[in-house]
Parts: structure tokens; C-alpha cells; sequence
């Protein structure tokens, strides 16, 4: 499978320019021999609303309007598409992604870690367990942002198979550390692949850094974008890497399996539920 990373900028509340922005990007990538194009977190709706009201208008559901014109994308040009959005539930509304494919919607994903900025002040958390999605014989895991600062999120999806994980985010400011070291970890930690997919531009004064990054299973960077410009990253997936837990670097006297070294007897404490919260919640 050759993915393809789709760094690029959105326009808060434009549903409709924001959606033929990224068809015409995965006409782009497609012309470019991608199999699955990854867009960003909430780039259907841009992020920054102010509270939910506001946002309110521009969710829709999973299945959808716009998940269903993908599907017909899907169809006419073959290949795969994540992209993020914002999921109406009743009168829940979550931080989701949606994974589409010419046979249609095949998953969606509701973040699970929400951090006191801009649309995720409101949305509701994520109410369904990690869960892997094979394609084209590539096991893919979905997280969104602020997920990947939680080690937990990409052990799980290791632990279910994943070969890739796929991290669509708005990082804003201060997140740069996670860009540069974050990604790389996930993916050596885990000897899986891992593509951070960020956007660019300014949204009520909040600008995006970019910094989208691919790692392959050892944690060594593939591909990775600066922090103004929009860019396609790409990067082949081969599952034999990935399968392969069972690093020799030497036989017999230097040898990693980060899987099966793995102690969790020891590892209660990450399960033990705790009085902390964050303003608002």
C-alpha cells in the first residue's frame, strides 16, 4: 500500500470548499499512485469554534452527506480516504474520523482524549474502544491528535494488530516536541509505521505548525513536511516490517521484541482510575 499524507489548509465553517479542496487532493494522490489519502482532523469543519452552538451546524452524521459524496470518489477513482470531521449523535457531537473505500464507509473513529482547546472544549468524548481495520492486507489504526501524546492509544492498537497507525491532528503552538519526537516514538515503541497528518494556516489567530511527519517501524522518519507550506508526504507500507517484532540487531547478543517483552503484570497503575480534571469537565 503507498499512502499518501495531505498536509494542507481548511476554512473554518466551509463545509462544501473544504470538501472539494480535498477531493481535489485525492485526485492528486491517486494520479500519484496513492491507495489511501489521510487528511487532517476536522477538515471538513475547520476547529476553532467557540462553543457548541456554534458548532453545531456544520456536524453531520456517520454515515452522511459528505462521507457518502467520498464514497462516490471512492468509486470513481478507487483508492481509500480518512478524513476528519465533526459527528453528529443525536445531541452528542464528537471529534471523529471517518475511513471510506469504494465498498463505502468502512469505519469511523471518536477521539478519546480531548484537550482544553478550541472545538474539543465541547464535544463529547470518544465512547468506542480502539478497533483495528484491515485494508488491501494493511491493518490500520485510527487516533486523532491529542491521542498520540498518550502512549497507551497506540500500544492498544499494536497489541490488535495494527501495522499502521494513522494520527490526522491540528497541532497549534507548543506542540512541536510532539512532531519532532512524539511520532518517531510511537512507531519505534510499537515497530509499526505511524503518519501524523497536520494542517497549515490560521484559524482565529490560532496557527497550525504543520511539522507532518511518517515514520517507519524502527521510528525512523520517511517523510516529513515543514511548518508553512502544504505538502503530500508518501511512504510504502510493507507488513513484513511491521509483523516483525523481533528485532536482531546482533543473534544472540542483541535482540528486541517490544511486544514480548513486555511485563504487564506490572503495569496496574495505568488502569487505576484518577480524581484529576480539566476546567469545564
Amino acid at each position: 500500500m503507498r499512502i499518501a499524507a495531505v498536509q494542507m489548509d481548511f476554512k473554518l465553517a466551509d463545509v462544501s470548499g473544504n470538501l472539494t479542496r480535498m477531493i481535489d487532493k485525492i485526485r492528486e494522490t491517486r494520479a500519484a499512485g496513492a491507495d489511501l489519502a489521510i487528511f487532517p482532523e476536522c477538515a471538513l469543519t475547520g476547529y476553532c469554534f467557540e462553543n457548541i452552538e456554534e458548532a453545531r451546524p456544520y456536524t453531520e452524521t456517520i454515515p452522511g452527506p459528505s462521507v457518502n459524496k467520498m464514497v462516490e470518489v471512492c468509486r470513481e477513482l478507487g483508492g481509500y480516504v480518512v478524513f476528519g470531521m465533526l459527528e453528529q449523535d443525536g445531541q452528542r457531537v464528537f471529534n471523529a474520523l471517518a475511513l471510506i473505500g469504494p465498498e463505502g464507509l468502512l469505519a469511523s473513529y471518536r477521539k478519546i482524549h480531548l484537550p482544553y482547546l478550541g472545538v474539543d472544549m465541547y464535544t463529547d468524548f470518544g465512547d468506542r474502544p480502539f478497533a483495528v481495520h484491515e485494508i488491501m492486507g494493511v491493518k490500520i489504526g485510527l487516533n486523532i491528535c491529542y491521542d498520540g501524546g498518550f502512549p497507551e492509544s497506540a500500544r492498544c492498537l499494536a497489541l490488535m494488530g495494527a501495522d499502521l497507525i494513522l494520527l490526522p491532528t491540528n497541532w497549534p503552538p507548543g506542540a512541536e516536541p510532539a512532531a519532532e519526537y512524539a511520532i518517531n516514538t510511537r512507531a519505534m515503541e510499537n515497530t509499526v509505521y505511524y503518519a501524523a497528518v497536520d494542517r497549515i494556516g490560521t484559524e482565529r489567530g490560532v496557527q497550525f505548525i504543520g511539522r507532518s511527519r511518517i515514520c517507519d517501524p524502527l521510528g525512523k522518519t520517511i517523510a516529513s513536511a515543514d511548518h508553512t507550506n502544504e505538502a503530500i508526504l508518501y511512504a510504502d507500507i510493507d507488513v513484513k516490517r511491521s509483523r516483525n517484532k523481533h528485532l536482531i540487531r546482533k543473534a544472540g547478543i542483541n535482540e528486541v521484541n517490544r511486544i514480548a517483552d513486555r511485563h504487564p503484570e506490572m503495569y496496574g497503575a495505568l488502569v487505576q482510575l484518577h480524581s484529576l480534571k480539566r476546567p469545564g469537565r
